[in-house]
């Protein structure tokens, strides 16, 4: 094993046991209506920042219009297709969905940790100090992320020990991505890379538009409401500015 790929393993758990944290303290310590709404935003204003500092100058550089819309395009369909299949389950249950993993969500989650894991494996690859602002940035992100995750499956009444269970599944994820970003997919073409990168595009403006932020405007809005989102892409954007 290289003192490489042994130092993205390393920092990888890092993330890890930050959203296995997050997300542990926002189960025993289950946040009211407000707590959970901003818990929401914020983690939502830092997946958006993601965006924006980490997959769009990446993905903009290599100028693949094509690719681009092959991977955007794909993204949107898979995310429209979950939700779709997770709507008419629960339809199809005619009562209030309680007990139940919010599967279109958990998918979405999945997936953004999923395009982290590869960032942070591929990121090494420019530079060790890179990495490990980047592993630091990672760890602010899935910590907001395993809180928010938590929270909503706490809003559908779902036990303690399977809500530590998906966590932890999620949580592993973004570990076997970092290390597939270090290894296999780090050979792939920069034509595959970038309608790899699209598809995460896709799907995390999807996490954002249509889980988190939904999910947090159930709640009456306030300021700190706003502030929290724009708090969180602020962090990851100045977090961003150090790499």
């Amino acid at each position: 094993m290289t003192s490489l790929f042994l130092k993205i393993v390393l920092f990888s758990l890092i993330p890890v046991f930050t959203m296995i944290t997050g997300g542990v303290l926002a189960i025993y310590k289950k946040p009211n209506g407000n707590i959970r709404s901003l818990i929401l935003h914020f983690a939502a204003g830092v997946v958006f920042s993601v965006v924006a500092v980490e997959l769009l100058p990446d993905i903009v550089r290599e100028h693949k219009p094509a690719q681009v819309i092959i991977g955007f395009t794909l993204g949107l369909i898979t995310m429209l297709l979950i939700k779709r299949f997770a709507e008419v389950r629960e339809s199809d249950q005619n009562k209030p969905v309680i007990n139940k993993i919010p599967v279109s969500l958990m998918v979405a989650i999945g997936v953004d940790i999923f395009i982290d894991g590869l960032l942070l494996g591929i990121g090494f690859s420019a530079g060790s100090k890179e990495g490990v602002l980047l592993a630091i940035a990672l760890s602010v992100e899935l910590l907001s992320l395993g809180m928010a995750t938590a929270t909503e499956l706490g809003a559908n009444a779902l036990g303690k020990t399977k809500s530590i269970l998906v966590i932890t599944l999620l949580a592993t994820v973004f570990f076997v991505s970092a290390v597939l970003g270090a290894t296999l997919l780090h050979n792939l073409t920069d034509s595959a890379m970038e309608i790899v990168l699209s598809f995460g595009l896709s799907a995390l403006l999807f996490l954002v538009t249509e889980e988190l932020l939904t999910e947090a405007h159930e709640e009456k809005e306030t300021i700190w409401h706003t502030s929290a989102f724009f708090i969180g892409f602020l962090l990851f954007l100045v977090l961003g500015m150090i790499l």
